[in-house]
């Protein structure tokens, strides 16, 4: 039996402060631009703002891409357009600077940090920093057995776990959380539809490289079929992970709860760290408030999971490659809402307004009634 109680999060997450968010929508009233008329980027700076607990709002300036790895034996099944057991390979090119994750990230000079929890490589091929959580090599087969055992989904928990921490000891201020997976979206799709109660061919989607027909068929019955082994432990979220998670999906699901323990933010990517915040969701419902979703990727698990939270996509450009790719398009989004938010002046006739309120203090003053008269 594991000895970690995820019963503790419900306890430990406190929602972002209400009275700091009240305080920032106040002050947004007496901006000279008048509220509601730059949309959702109002919604993002007093959700920031409560998040920081500061009025007004920080700019983001220490942001990081987090991405978790693993390997899916499921893939085995011809359910991805990439073979089975080269997520590595994807881990190398993030690396060496070859994906869209490493080009936005350098243009937008956030670094990335990649951690491998069960990639099916030799571990002495990849960095030691990269490796050094690493719980198990490639996870089983999900429609025919667990894909961890207990104890390594216990083991990949803590990991996630100490990895937010790292980040938030760091000074992180905000985290791009991703995947790098081959097969990793089957098993977001039997999470979500466990935890959706749903049928296996409402969340089945394409994929990053847009599988054809018989593939996305092929994937169905994956899911159906480990659909039918997740339900029974549907009661024990630890369980459920172990049965039909994965190392890297178990990892972020304890990332993504103990950043909102820490007050970090978090800006999911795709359907895969939807389907772990629908589990982080499960087990502290307060979880969701620390986190943003950062676009619509077209995938129906995505849009199940973040229906279910009320979380809503701030893009939709239909990116589908996963790796945090979508979730750096939506940074600058989320550092402009800051920006506009603490730095857009007050309305001149507003007595806040320190110039004004100086003319006001010397208007309201009778003539000699000063200290000396």
């Amino acid at each position: 039996m594991s000895s970690l109680n995820l019963d503790d999060f419900t306890d430990l997450i406190e929602r972002p402060d209400g009275g700091v968010r009240r305080a920032a929508e106040a002050r947004r009233e007496r901006q000279v631009v008048p509220p509601g008329s730059l949309g959702r980027l109002d919604d993002l700076g007093e959700w920031l703002a409560a998040a920081q607990a500061a009025v007004p709002v920080r700019p983001v300036e220490r942001p990081r891409v987090v991405l978790f790895a693993g390997d899916h034996k499921v893939a085995e099944l011809g359910v991805s357009a990439r073979p089975a057991g080269s997520a590595g390979e994807l881990v190398r090119a993030v690396l060496e600077g070859g994906r869209p994750v490493s080009v936005l990230a350098r243009q937008l000079g956030v670094p990335v940090r990649v951690v491998d929890m069960a990639l099916d490589c030799d571990p002495g091929t990849l960095p030691a920093e990269v490796v050094r959580h690493r719980v198990r090599r490639g996870g089983g087969r999900i429609d025919v057995e667990d894909a961890l055992t207990l104890e390594e989904a216990e083991a990949a928990f803590r990991a996630g776990v100490a990895v937010a921490d790292e980040e938030a000891d760091s000074g992180t201020d905000l985290v791009v959380l991703g995947d790098v997976s081959v097969g990793g979206t089957t098993a977001a799709g039997v999470l979500v539809a466990a935890l959706c109660g749903t049928d296996a061919s409402v969340v089945t989607g394409r994929g990053g490289l847009a599988i054809d027909d018989l593939a996305w068929m092929r994937k169905c019955a994956a899911i159906r079929d480990a659909l039918r082994r997740a339900r029974p432990v549907l009661g024990d979220q630890l369980r459920l992970l172990a049965t039909v998670g994965g190392a890297d999906l178990t990892a972020m699901t304890g990332f993504l709860l103990q950043s909102a323990v820490r007050k970090m933010p978090v800006i999911l990517d795709g359907v895969v760290t939807a389907a772990c915040a629908l589990v982080g969701q499960r087990i502290a419902f307060r979880a969701p408030d620390w986190w943003l979703a950062a676009h619509d990727s077209g995938e129906p698990g995505q849009a199940k999971a973040l229906d279910r939270m009320a979380l809503e996509p701030l893009l939709a450009q239909g990116v589908r490659v996963g790796e945090g790719t979508g979730g750096l398009l939506a940074l600058p989004l989320v550092q402009a809402a800051a920006s506009l938010a603490a730095d857009l002046p007050a309305r001149p006739e507003d007595p806040e307004n320190p110039e004004n309120a100086e003319a006001a203090e010397g208007a309201e003053q009778p003539a000699g009634s000063g200290e000396g008269a």
